[in-house]
């Protein structure tokens, strides 16, 4: 019977693939295989954040938000999403040396900053690298923790270290659209996002995370670094990757 059931359930979820529906949960396409290739290098030894990003962590934070890596009818635009989410989050804790040949394979390398000299005590942590007493603020308000008085929990409590990143993720901070419906194409610039050059994709992701800091001042390594990332998990899970850039 057990056999039975597994079989049927692979058959329905590839029926449903066929038909292009969406799959229910996170988990079903960022799987602890996929994981694990995506993020070779995350618990080697050289690495600051070696043991801390578990998958099982990722899935738990994963499926506190609605709609992450699920918020589309296809399937095409959730992986496109959790590859996006990976690129930009791969890049921010990325422990690779830039143009080796293994570059994009050293995402989720950092837990927290390195100096921790921005914003103390509020530095950057996590995959997102949450920085700024109004961002942990507003995080710990949306997960039911206190980041403001216990910041260190993003950098030694994994669960709540996705959490944070997933929250930036998903939440729109004006005049900003959040990532999650740029890249599910949700988002309609207004006058003067077109006349600034921000359109939906990728890039305009960039712009959210680290505005004037990678955007406005033509290709640069670190742009590079990001959309690399995003591009190699977007081949991962067999998806076209959505717009690159930005002027």
């Amino acid at each position: 019977m057990a056999r039975f059931a597994l079989v049927a359930c692979a058959a329905a979820a590839a029926a449903l693939l066929l038909l292009g529906v969406a799959a229910a949960d996170v988990a079903s396409i960022i799987t602890q295989d996929v994981y694990n290739q995506m993020l070779p290098n995350r618990d080697n030894t050289q690495c600051p954040a070696n043991g801390f990003y578990t998958y099982d962590a990722f899935i738990q934070a994963a499926n506190f938000f609605p709609g992450f890596g699920t918020g589309s009818s296809t399937d095409e635009l959730n992986k496109r999403e959790l590859a996006a989410f990976f690129g930009q989050t791969s890049h921010e804790t990325t422990g690779g040396t830039r143009g080796a040949a293994d570059q994009f394979q050293w995402g989720y390398c950092f837990k927290e900053e390195i100096n921790k000299a921005t914003s103390p005590p509020y530095y950057g942590r996590g995959p997102i690298q949450l920085t700024g007493q109004a961002n942990y603020q507003q995080a710990g308000d949306a997960i039911g923790e206190d980041l403001v008085n216990d910041p260190d929990l993003v950098s030694s409590d994994a669960v709540v270290s996705f959490k944070t990143a997933i929250w930036f993720w998903m939440t729109a901070q004006s005049p900003k659209p959040s990532c999650h419906d740029v890249i599910l194409g949700n988002w309609t610039p207004s006058s003067a996002d077109a006349a600034a050059g921000r359109v939906p994709g990728y890039g305009a992701i960039t712009n959210i995370i680290n505005g004037a800091k990678d955007c406005g001042v033509g290709q640069n390594a670190a742009n590079v670094d990001r959309i690399g990332y995003y591009k190699r998990y977007c081949d991962m899970l067999g998806v076209v990757p959505a717009a690159l850039l930005m002027n």
